[in-house]
């Protein structure tokens, strides 16, 4: 490396994109992760959306739960 770098023509903020969305990996282990791409197979379909959607439908149901508690 250099001692010192020049930036005075450098733009702040040049690559920054506040639209940006990353997504973020997601790390399984590996019991879960053979038991779920074995049902994703079978089912025909790829790993993410079975995986999404047994996510959003415990979100279904966590949520009931919640709302239940809070007018029950």
């Amino acid at each position: 490396m250099r001692d010192d770098y020049d930036f005075s023509k450098a733009e702040r903020g040049k690559f920054y994109n506040p639209e940006a969305h990353f997504n973020l990996p997601l790390y399984l282990e590996d019991d879960v992760l053979n038991y779920f791409t074995a049902k994703a197979k079978a089912k025909g379909v790829e790993l993410n959306i079975l995986v999404n959607d047994l996510l959003k439908k415990d979100i279904e149901l966590i949520e009931g739960v919640s709302n239940q508690k809070e007018h029950g």
